[in-house]
């Protein structure tokens, strides 16, 4: 009998000691308190607000963690890459001669990826970046020295994980927001623009160029999938959504991509088979290919054989494009390597 209640002792005490453990490890990483300060994202006059999940409310903890997971090789299971890797800030956050979406205002997007493989929020879209492209081994950041602290000021747990990874990445892509190229400025009235420019945009706002529909006013990209009539006959990469949905009429259908920093780009469209604005303007004005998924605003009436835009208005056209570089982003340092 002395034995067992010696046992039940031991059993209660080691309980807690347990527990006492546990509550410590929520509640403080080294003597320092879980204690995150919230971050407040500035989101521009002549923008939409953004939709942020309750789930994941935004700190400066968080986002520091991000920015350090965004340019930190440790994700990959070689330590051979980065998000950073591929996606360089001083080109928009994108690569200029391989079109990968650029890295810019997706605190607004719904859909990721060329061919909009994953649909949902930024996490969903971290989820699938933590856990199928880059494979982490979160042990890694387990045995690192900085950071389970990270984590903990971050999340309130020491045991970094792929899920609160997602959400620190999530909360640092919600901060890089392009707001101040030329064109922004003009729709603030802040400048204005020349001849050219004002000849560009009025086309692109209107249905002589018709780009307006899916590249609005003012992030330049609906985020939507759109067969815009790259191809008539579909195969391998080129079947867009379909990929994803087995749906016929998903044939052809690509994100449409932001057009912030587009000028900085010597690759576009999902293959990168155009290699200048000027071929791209050349497609919409006569280079689009009819299939049964085209979208309906590619063949609106008189315009089943393209644009007719004159050299004149193309060259306007670019022109306007060049005022959505955005300087102040590709040289933010609140977005650029911590380290």
């Amino acid at each position: 009998m002395v034995k067992k209640i010696i046992f039940l002792t031991a059993a209660v005490s080691l309980l807690i000691v347990t527990s006492c453990k546990k509550e410590k490890d929520d509640t403080n990483f080294n003597g320092a308190p879980y204690n995150p300060t919230p971050y407040s994202i500035t989101i521009p006059a002549h923008f939409p607000q953004p939709i942020i999940p309750a789930s994941n409310a935004t700190t400066v903890e968080g986002v520091k963690l991000g920015r350090m997971l965004y340019y930190d090789p440790l994700l990959h299971p070689t330590n051979s890459m980065s998000c950073s890797s591929c996606h360089f800030q001083e080109f928009g956050f994108c690569t200029p001669t391989n079109e990968v979406m650029p890295h810019v205002n997706l605190i607004y997007s719904n859909n990721f990826l060329w061919n909009g493989m994953i649909s949902g929020t930024l996490e969903d879209a971290m989820r699938f970046e933590v856990n199928d492209f880059f494979q982490a081994d979160m042990s890694k950041f387990q045995n690192h020295p900085d950071y389970p602290r990270l984590f903990f000021e971050a999340f309130g747990s020491s045991t970094p994980t792929a899920e609160n990874a997602a959400k620190a990445l999530a909360q640092f892509f919600r901060t890089m927001i392009s707001s101040d190229s030329k064109f922004d400025k003009f729709l603030r009235h802040q400048t204005v623009l020349t001849m050219e420019e004002a000849i560009g945009f009025n086309m692109f706002f209107t249905e002589k160029a018709d780009c307006f529909h899916c590249h609005s006013i003012p992030l330049t990209s609906d985020y939507q999938l759109h067969n815009i009539g790259l191809d008539s006959v579909f195969n391998g990469v080129n079947v867009g959504h379909y990929a994803n949905s087995g749906n016929p009429a998903d044939l052809g259908k690509f994100r449409t991509p932001s057009l912030k920093n587009v000028a900085l780009q010597s690759a576009f469209m999902h293959d990168n088979r155009f290699s200048t604005l000027e071929e791209v303007v050349e497609f919409y004005n006569s280079g689009v290919k009819h299939s049964p998924s085209l979208d309906p605003i590619m063949t609106k009436p008189g315009k089943e054989n393209g644009l007719g835009l004159t050299a004149y208005d193309k060259y306007c056209l670019v022109q306007f494009l060049n005022t959505m570089t955005d300087t102040v982003f590709l040289n933010n340092p609140a977005l650029s390597s911590p380290f």
